[in-house]
């Protein structure tokens, strides 16, 4: 039975539109937990990420402190009962993998890469206007890099309802 779902893909590339529908097509209660509410949930000045005018993002020792902690956080949420959607996006492609492999360790886990063509994403990402310019087209494929995924689905001309439709025929039950 499937515990974890791990959607990955770049900036802008669908993954929160995706969770969304999952919630509402699979058949039991799905927490929908996203890096961005942990970069949110950080304060402001200690962070320990830095967004570049170029859309580049730099990592520190603070960020991977807090997100080891809340990786093992996310792990414990599942192994106490709770389906899980996590919305990431790993900037250390396969290397991001590995970081969570080890809380997950043990879990029945689906990893599902989202993927969507730059030049779209570059469009989501002028038309939402709450990222830094150049994130998402940066994103688009180094997220990927040598990640090993269960099932990939891709936005660019598919809906999110029907990638999550995709990624549930996938989910054990």
């Amino acid at each position: 039975m499937t515990q974890v779902i791990v959607l990955n893909g770049g900036s802008s590339s669908g993954k929160s539109g995706i969770a969304r529908c999952l919630q509402a097509v699979l058949p039991r209660p799905w927490l929908v937990l996203a890096v961005d509410g942990l970069v949110d949930a950080m304060p402001a000045t200690r962070r320990g990420i830095e967004f570049a005018a170029d859309g580049g993002v730099v990592v520190g020792a603070e960020f991977r402190e807090l997100e080891g902690a809340w990786m093992v956080g996310v792990a414990a949420m599942a192994r106490a009962g709770a389906r899980v959607i996590v919305d990431d996006v790993f900037l250390g492609g396969a290397a991001s993998q590995e970081r969570w492999r080890g809380p997950l360790d043990g879990l029945d886990v689906l990893w599902v890469g989202v993927r969507c063509d730059p030049a779209v994403v570059e469009g989501r990402e002028i038309a939402r206007g709450d990222r830094v310019r150049g994130m998402a087209v940066s994103q688009a494929e180094l997220v990927h890099r040598d990640v090993r995924y269960d099932v990939e689905v891709d936005t660019t001309h598919t809906e999110a309802l029907a990638c999550a439709r995709t990624i549930a025929e996938h989910v054990g039950s």
